[in-house]
């Protein structure tokens, strides 16, 4: 998400003529190609994340956490924690 935000930034900053990124041309001599650089490292981190299971790794442990979370708070509901107490 962050390459993409950069991206976009990088190419608001390219069209409205902002900073040095607003000096860069679009010709391959220059660094035009340097503005679209951040939407291909996007592209790239995706397709490594989903190749290696960080993605779904990421889904698997926010939904062990949810049901973590929803034990816990029917266990202190019905009074078998004691509270301070960690197990």
């Amino acid at each position: 998400m962050w390459f993409v935000a950069i991206g976009v930034a990088m190419l608001v900053m390219n069209i409205a003529g902002i900073g040095p990124v607003g000096q860069w041309t679009w010709g391959w001599g220059e660094r035009g190609w340097f503005v679209l650089l951040p939407f291909g490292l996007a592209v790239l981190w995706w397709a490594w994340s989903d190749l290696s299971g960080h993605t779904q790794r990421k889904a698997m442990k926010k939904v062990d956490d949810k049901r973590e979370a929803r034990r816990q708070k029917s266990m202190d509901a019905l009074g078998l924690r004691k509270p301070g107490k960690r197990r």
